[in-house]
């Protein structure tokens, strides 16, 4: 039948298409589903050991969909370190994704005032982000980069380090802004805290206790 052979074709296509992608979450996401498709045309044509392979791929992508939305807020996977300006492990994360940068963050130069505060995001032994925020004067701390490797670009690990205002506080900082930001991130600033004013995007920051 030619829509079995298209049903068949397809499966396949979407798992060669998987293996294309950097993100992590769309990578499994278009995984399972080549793997269910090409699950059930095995098993409808009886050609069971590749049945069973990809009924078994699918079972592993499911889990580890779960465990990476179980644990995409968790506090306990994701670290926070906060670096010297200088640091190199900042500069290797800048240096070696710098043209990525570029696209997202158009404005942000590296070699501009050193960062009042900087921080990187890890998973693990994985550097998965960065935050660099500027001083622009009266306890205002300007937000130049939260960034993002592609391959956590569906998630959100920035916001861990928003999760401790005291680290703020520490450098004499009282509200952080962002200037203009993406409409993509708008819903990810509201969840960590800012809010929509006339000049951009503002967080206030409590005291240091």
């Amino acid at each position: 039948m030619v829509w079995l052979e298209i049903v068949g074709w397809a499966g396949s296509l979407l798992v060669i298409v998987s293996l294309t992608q950097a993100r992590v979450l769309r990578f499994r996401w278009l995984n399972l589903a080549g793997a269910v498709i090409a699950t059930v045309y095995n098993a409808i044509v009886g050609i069971w050991p590749f049945a069973v392979m990809n009924g078994v791929i699918a079972v592993i992508d499911v889990y580890w969909l779960f465990r990476l939305h179980r644990e995409r807020h968790d506090a306990q996977v994701y670290g926070v370190l906060e670096v010297p300006a200088d640091d190199s492990v900042l500069r290797h994360l800048l240096d070696t994704h710098a043209p990525d940068i570029a696209r997202f963050h158009p404005a942000f130069v590296a070699a501009d005032p050193a960062p009042s505060a900087a921080f990187v995001v890890v998973r693990g032994d994985e550097l998965v982000g960065a935050v660099v925020v500027r001083s622009a004067g009266d306890g205002v701390g300007r937000v130049d980069l939260d960034y993002v490797t592609p391959r956590y670009r569906d998630f959100t690990p920035g916001e861990f380090v928003y999760q401790d205002s005291g680290v703020f506080a520490a450098h004499g900082f009282r509200r952080l802004v962002v200037g203009s930001p993406s409409l993509e991130a708008h819903a990810y600033l509201e969840r960590v805290g800012f809010r929509s004013t006339a000049d951009g995007w503002e967080r206030e920051v409590p005291a240091a206790a």
